[in-house]
């Protein structure tokens, strides 16, 4: 589905080659993501993405418009430098298909608005929320079977819709390989004549948030509301709340309260030892080592402490 996200950035790039004098909001989208050794599909549309990229990013008329970049190798340690910086968080998958994750609530609390189907973790976030403070487009659950029931036809989007039909045309035409149209010949034929994601029946939806989301980025101050309440929302998912309910649910494990004394209290104050570098005031017990069991017995009360090094 990240196919939908490259479908936007072409149709975006040909409207801005078609009216270079326009007034469009500046986007530099960023997709991460990785490909199993053995999965071709997700490994050709990388390199589409990457070809793409090649293209918006070296054309002069994109400058200060539209930039696209792969994050290589996502991973934690990277999205801890690209989440806090997310204006819209793009959680595009069908209806039905996808697990409950957590990228998307991390974005959230960060103050990303999310543009987003009726799918996995979104239904709880909306539920949050509210519809209304995310961009949500595409068919429901119950759409998407019923649409497979009565028997999909990609090529009938295709063929009734020019801006899909043009960005579809780039891509089989070789526009983004120099020439060489047997390079994504099979995303080509995968969508057209198949789509089992059903990324052309979303398009024109899909078209139409985004559209909603450029429009409310004109206004920053109706823009920073939304996010607030997204932020402020965005507490019910919490870790805490999380594992008591796991604890509630399933574990039925009863609750340890540790005692943490005061600094300052004659049970947590450790005092010289006059043949010692330190003893607890109760006996002669030396500190732990970093190599010793972290944890002082002393007065009776456990005092647990874990050394960081």
């Amino acid at each position: 589905r990240q196919l939908l996200n490259v479908l936007h950035i072409i149709a975006q790039y040909n409207r801005i080659k078609k009216h270079p004098g326009g007034d469009f909001v500046p986007r530099t989208v960023m997709i991460g993501g990785k490909a199993a050794p053995g999965y071709y599909m997700a490994k050709l549309i990388i390199r589409l993405i990457c070809a793409v990229a090649e293209v918006v990013n070296h054309d002069k008329d994109m400058k200060g418009r539209l930039r696209v970049v792969f994050l290589e190798n996502y991973r934690v340690t990277l999205a801890e430098k690209v989440v806090p910086a997310i204006d819209l968080s793009q959680q595009v998958s069908l209806a039905g298909t996808e697990a409950s994750g957590t990228g998307n609530m991390k974005m959230m609390l960060n103050g990303a608005l999310t543009i987003g189907t009726m799918d996995g973790a979104n239904v709880e976030m909306a539920e949050a929320v509210g519809e209304k403070n995310m961009f949500i487009f595409g068919m429901r659950e119950p759409e998407v079977r019923a649409l497979f029931a009565a028997g999909y036809k990609p090529q009938e989007h295709y063929e009734r819709n020019p801006v899909l039909r043009e960005a579809l045309d780039q891509i089989a035409g070789g526009f983004f390989t120099g020439g060489d149209a047997s390079v994504f010949k099979a995303v080509f034929e995968n969508l057209v004549h198949h789509d089992p994601y059903c990324v052309l029946a979303d398009f024109p939806a899909y078209l139409e948030a985004q559209e909603a989301v450029s429009a409310l980025y004109r206004n920053p101050i109706a823009w920073n509301e939304m996010c607030v309440r997204n932020v402020a929302a965005s507490g019910f998912f919490s870790s805490d709340r999380s594992i008591q309910e796991y604890n509630d649910e399933i574990w039925h494990s009863t609750p340890v309260h540790p005692v943490i004394h005061h600094p300052d209290s004659p049970i947590g104050r450790v005092t010289p030892a006059p043949n010692g570098p330190h003893s607890a005031p109760n006996g002669p017990h030396s500190l732990p080592s970093r190599q010793s069991t972290p944890s002082i017995v002393n007065g009776g009360h456990p005092l647990v402490s874990n050394h960081l090094a």
